[in-house]
């Protein structure tokens, strides 16, 4: 029995101390934790306001692109047909001279 009592006072002679140690450590350590909690805070509020812009961003690109598959490029043969017609109007007409009066 007596052997127990004097098992368990050394273990309490070599844990008290350890947990004054960590203790103070962590006391002192405490302001760092603090302003790592604000920064964690302020730049997750900004990740935040960046995930919802880029996302909006995203969202319109998509829309813009959708606009322009669905609407824009069925209208791609009248412009090629409208280039060709204008670049034989533009061949058939007369050259004029690009030449500066001296």
């Amino acid at each position: 029995m007596e052997l127990i009592v004097l098992a368990v006072g050394l273990l309490f002679l070599i844990a008290i101390p350890i947990l004054i140690v960590k203790a103070l450590v962590g006391l002192v350590l405490l302001p760092f934790k603090l302003i790592g909690a604000v920064f964690k805070v302020i730049l997750g509020a900004f990740a935040l306001v960046a995930k919802l812009l880029f996302g909006g961003l995203g969202l319109l690109l998509g829309v813009l692109g959708l606009l322009l598959g669905l609407v824009l490029l069925p209208l791609l043969p009248f412009l090629v047909i409208g280039g060709l017609v204008w670049l034989i109007a533009r061949a058939n007409r007369p050259r004029t001279d690009l030449r500066l009066p001296a």
